[in-house]
This record gives C-alpha cells, structure tokens and sequence, in this order.
C-alpha cells in the first residue's frame, strides 16, 4: 500500500492496484461488497478472454481502486452519501445539484486512485 496524502483522515492507506490489494482494502473499509467485487471480477476476466483485451481488466482495477478512494475517505464517503440521497428530492433543481456533487466526488476519488 502507499503511502497518505495530506488531504486529510483516511481509514487505510491507499491500495496498490492490484486485485490482491484492492480486494484487502474493500476488506477493511466495505466488506459487504466482497461478493459484488467478485462477481464483477468475474465478468472483467471473462470479457478480456472473449475480447482478448486487458482493457476490461484495466477498468475493473479503477472502478474499485475508485470505489474504495471513497469508501477509505470519510471526507469523500460523506459527500457521496449526501449526494446519493440528494438525487431522488423531488425539487429537481436539487436533485441536478446532488448529481453535480456526486460526478465531482468520482471525478476526485478517480483522480485520487490514478495517482
């Protein structure tokens, strides 16, 4: 695992990207999404056989090195909770303000996990 950036707390250090590290970092930080890590594995694998690509491999590894930037961050975990939420409020200048949160809090947690 690497070492802390300075943006504040983070439950665990940033993972290497690695399926072993990934899969150890959404162990401490989101171990209710294990299966959904596994089945989506799965399907990565699969794909990069029938299309004899590592392409979908590649977007695997970012997906979850980007779901567990969120999940290890506090900071960002909060802002994307809220922001979840904020998308079914019935006012829909608020629900398109929600959505604008969200893109931003992955947009940072993508940037965050590419390093």
């Amino acid at each position: 695992m690497s070492t802390l950036p300075d943006h504040g707390h983070e439950l665990i250090p940033r993972p290497e990207h690695t399926p072993e590290a990934l899969r150890a970092a959404l162990a401490a930080v989101a171990p209710g999404r294990l299966a959904e890590m596994q089945a989506t594995k799965d399907e990565a694998f699969a794909k990069a056989v029938e299309w004899q690509s590592v392409s979908p491999v590649q977007s695997w590894v970012l997906r979850w090195a980007r779901d567990i930037e969120i999940a290890r961050r506090p900071d960002l975990s909060a802002r994307f909770e809220r922001a979840q939420s904020g998308l079914e409020d019935e006012d829909p200048a608020l629900a398109e303000q929600a959505l604008r949160e969200l893109t931003a809090v992955l947009d940072e947690a993508m940037k965050a996990a590419r390093g």
